[in-house]
């Protein structure tokens, strides 16, 4: 029977379900109220104790263990490790109806997967009938058996983190309803399991915190007011439930808008319609024709002054309002000179002294300012920026590239002078390079690693830098994968693409799809061995929940690259990427990896395809596409299309299709387990082609191959050998010098006979370069709010820092640097000392203030000292990161107040005695 039918009555009215251990009682009363129905109530406020109070009135205390804070009326603080809140066995026996509800503040560094509560069993290490709540993609399951049978119930979203929230489960007659602070978020009809079936009413894997299946991540943050009722709360009782976080909704989403600098605002404000908590938020303005309520920003005219207007945001939810003022300063017009003088300025020509391929020439500058580009050579570059490259041998060839940029009758014009470089010899290609990440293991999983095939074979490799990854990510999430890499149609630049994502440690795979990075990550080469500052390149709109594995074909008819990807794409409306969507596959153009047009659909059947890859064979461009169904006939399976334009777009409702299907069911054919992430390339004979799998529940890459892409017969080796745990990437065919180059890697940075690589007297001088005194010719620059002086270099704490050479640490196996430094008492915040190949030292070694000290770092087989003065106060051992390993943009300084005296760097770890003479 269920219990929200039973009849109040003015007495209290106690049912019993006898359980083995356990008799279940619920209390109802004629005046409902939230404690009717109660089975458990945990208020979670008690002063400390491992036993937790139930307050429900039938004792069903908690059990708490593992890393765990009482914290008063802030609740029960658990600390993602193993605390949890254990209720007793057999909770929920007998209950036809339930309702499950909690208070929780979710940690911003939250793990994944995790459930807030989990009531069932556990069998055979997994979950097996169970009832659970999670933040992660805000959720909640029943489930008689394991994961397959989960009936859940899902809001779309993920549950914010960093403030409080109210989740709510109630089912009853088959419906189960969701609520957030008390406001329906979803519902699910047809539920045909009961929270007192589960385990045929035996359940002793009941949890706050943590979940049935071992393997899960602990909740890492704070709970309050812990209820399961024997019914059904209505929607009015769950409003009430919630209202103590709901109130407070609205404050903190105002308070959380962040409109960026409007100290001196040029350009239009993006004002946010929907708070990430949930709130709806309007605005005001106190000067509509200067700044609109949508952000429109109009500047008053030249020589009138500037403008300052009150923006009131108005945060609404759940019946609750907050409001906010923000002071907008709007500085008057740039007049037409100062437009035009300005758009000259910022024209950047990349690479301009070493140009090897077609250039961006911008058409419009900032302001609408127009620009007009003439060539004095067009046959060496032309004016729209086509470059012809002289023959090998030659000598290299200028061209000089005027723009006239113009605004109204205002106009003015600059000079380019442009250095093009002979075409490489033709090398056959005798090798190939394989790039790759390893999956979600560790943080050196997520990044690019690099193997070698052995000789001119596709299916044997060797594992370069002893496995350890050779690019790493230092931007964006931190995190690349699925890296691609492209040789220039001259042969001799190379660009590698990557995903920027974060699996391990980040917010989970449906954050990931609503909320991930709309960025490429990007390096460019010149022998696959050195390697640029690593840019982080937006290219994708708002409206794009992710940009996932990219990769890029040359397209001569346009003279530049098609870059394509994977995005779910949402309505404009829909900031909070709540809605329903689907991958599909995107693209824009580029002439350098840096300057991309606005992103187009390409591929969009009407559902999900992701991870397309191309190879140009004769007239035709074939296209592998991983497909769940869709453009083929089998379910997580890989089609191949071909078409001969490259941008030939596909759409929902296209026939016939403009990409022809050659080929179905590709590893369905073969017998394996679902494959995504595939590669295509032609062996160096031109007798094969190998399209690379991910068979990802299983094997890892498996390697298909097949006689001809037109009339495929594709089969797998029987004997072949990999690089340990390869995922998604990309297999480039190389010359026999790239590939004897790329076994060998870069050269050890050179060093004088003391093994010095750099050293830099950084007292007195004048202007930004700062000399190498060690002879190698490593000149530093002095950037943003760095002074000269007799004492040292004065750094402002601000954005001063000084930018050592590039790469200080290639070839390294061990390192010292040292530094002599002043910190200013008033330093505010993290500041960095120096910060070589990400090996850095910083603000959280607690240096004191207000007298000079000389700090020294050495590391060396896997070891990390610190000393102060010569005396050693650090020491890590386990260190996994050797110097070499990284290869990027060096500083000194940066965020720091204060003073610096000296720099040096050396290719070995310093004695006792040199450590001790350094003090100066």
């Amino acid at each position: 029977m269920s219990l929200r039918h039973l009849t109040f009555t003015s007495a209290l009215v106690a049912v019993a379900l006898t359980a083995a251990g356990l008799a279940v009682s619920v209390t109802t009363s004629s005046a409902a109220t939230l404690d009717d129905g109660l089975v458990v109530h945990y208020d979670l406020t008690q002063p400390s104790g491992t036993e937790v109070t139930d307050s429900s009135g039938f004792g069903r205390h908690g059990t708490l263990s593992g890393d765990t804070t009482w914290l008063g009326a802030e609740g029960l603080r658990l600390g993602g490790v193993n605390g949890h809140v254990r209720l007793p066995d057999n909770v929920i026996r007998g209950l036809a109806d339930v309702t499950v509800s909690v208070q929780v503040e979710l940690a911003a560094d939250q793990s994944v997967p995790y459930f807030v509560w989990g009531l069932g069993n556990t069998v055979a290490n997994t979950g097996n009938g169970y009832l659970f709540a999670t933040g992660d993609q805000f959720r909640a399951s029943i489930a008689s058996g394991d994961w397959s049978t989960e009936q859940t119930v899902d809001s779309g979203r993920s549950l914010a983190r960093g403030s409080w929230r109210t989740i709510t489960y109630a089912l009853a007659g088959g419906t189960a309803v969701l609520y957030e602070d008390g406001v329906e978020v979803a519902r699910k009809t047809g539920v045909t399991t009961t929270a007192g079936s589960l385990g045929d009413g035996t359940t002793t894997a009941n949890y706050l915190g943590r979940s049935v299946h071992p393997s899960d991540r602990y909740l890492k943050g704070k709970v309050r007011d812990f209820r399961l009722y024997g019914r059904a709360l209505s929607a009015g009782e769950a409003r009430e439930l919630g209202k103590t976080t709901a109130s407070g909704r609205p404050a903190a989403d105002v308070a959380a808008v962040n409109l960026g600098d409007t100290s001196a605002r040029t350009d239009d404000l993006k004002l946010p319609l929907k708070a990430a908590g949930g709130s709806a938020i309007s605005w005001e303005s106190s000067r509509p024709s200067v700044v609109s309520a949508a952000g429109v920003v109009t500047r008053p005219a030249p020589r009138t002054g500037d403008a300052t207007v009150t923006l009131t945001a108005t945060a609404t939810y759940a019946g609750y309002t907050a409001k906010r003022d923000f002071t907008v300063t709007v500085p008057e017009d740039d007049t037409d000179r100062q437009k035009v003088d300005n758009a000259l300025k910022n024209i950047v020509i990349h690479d301009e002294d070493t140009v090897r391929g077609n250039i961006t020439l911008p058409a419009k500058g900032a302001r609408d300012v127009a620009f007009t580009w003439q060539s004095s050579d067009p046959r060496v570059v032309t004016a729209t920026g086509e470059v012809t490259r002289p023959p090998h041998g030659s000598r290299p060839r200028t061209a000089r590239l005027s723009v006239r940029a113009t605004k109204g009758y205002t106009s003015a014009t600059r000079y380019f002078t442009l250095t093009v470089l002979p075409l490489p010899a033709n090398a056959a290609m005798e090798g190939y390079l394989f790039t790759y990440f390893t999956g979600e293991a560790n943080q050196d999983s997520e990044q690019v690693h690099f193997a070698v095939s052995r000789g001119n074979d596709p299916l044997h490799w060797d594992e370069l830098n002893g496995g350890r990854p050779v690019l790493r990510s230092e931007h964006g999430e931190t995190g690349v994968r699925d890296p691609f890499i492209i040789r220039s149609p001259e042969g001799d630049r190379f660009f590698l693409l990557a995903t920027d994502l974060q699996i391990n440690g980040g917010r989970g795979w449906d954050a990931a799809m609503r909320h991930g990075s709309r960025h490429l990550e990007i390096w460019e080469s010149t022998d696959l061995v050195t390697w640029s500052d690593q840019r982080h390149v937006p290219v994708s709109d708002p409206a794009a929940g992710m940009t996932w594995a990219p990769e890029a074909t040359y397209d001569p008819l346009i003279g530049a690259y098609v870059v394509y990807w994977a995005s779910n794409l949402y309505s404009p409306g829909d900031a909070n990427h709540a809605g329903p969507t689907y991958p599909r596959m995107m693209y824009s153009t580029t002439r350098d990896f840096r300057t991309f047009t606005p992103p187009q659909v390409w591929n969009d059947p009407g559902r999900g395809v992701i991870d397309s890859t191309v190879l140009k064979e004769g007239e035709y461009y074939y296209r592998l596409t991983t497909d769940e169904k869709v453009i083929g006939s089998c379910a997580r399976d890989v089609v191949l299309e071909r078409s001969k334009d490259l941008r030939a777009v596909d759409l929902p409702g296209s026939g016939p299709r403009n990409w022809e299907l050659v080929d179905d069911c590709v590893r369905t054919g073969l017998g394996t387990d679902w494959v995504e992430g595939p590669t295509v390339f032609k062996s160096n004979d031109g007798k094969k082609f190998y399209a690379f799998l991910d068979e990802t529940p299983r094997r890892g890459y498996l390697p298909f191959v097949t006689d001809s892409l037109a009339n495929p017969n594709w089969s797998i080796p029987a004997e072949y050998q990999l690089p340990a745990k390869p995922r998604h990437g990309t297999v480039l065919p190389v010359s026999k010098a790239e590939l004897e180059r790329l076994r060998k890697g870069p050269p050890p940075v050179r060093a004088n006979k003391k093994g010095v690589v750099a050293d830099y007297d950084l007292r007195g001088g004048a202007g930004p370069a700062v000399a190498d005194l060690s002879g190698n010719g490593r000149t530093a620059t002095i950037e943003g709010d760095v002074s000269r002086s007799s004492a040292g270099l004065v750094f402002g704490g601000t954005d001063g820092h000084l930018r050592l050479p590039d790469n200080l640490t290639a070839g390294l196996d061990a390192m010292t640097v040292s530094v002599r430094v002043w910190v200013d008492p008033a330093q505010q915040g993290l500041y960095s000392l120096w910060d070589i190949g990400n090996l850095h030292v910083d603000s959280g070694l607690a240096l004191p203030r207000g007298a000079w000290h000389t700090i020294t770092y050495t590391l060396s087989n896997g070891t990390a000292r610190v000393f102060d003065d010569s005396v050693e106060f650090a020491r890590v051992d386990g260190v996994t990161r050797i110097p070499r390993d990284i290869k990027t943009s060096d500083f000194a300084g940066r965020y720091l107040k204060g003073k610096m005296r000296s720099l040096t760097v050396w290719n070995r770890v310093l004695s006792a005695q040199e450590i001790a003479a350094l003090r100066r």
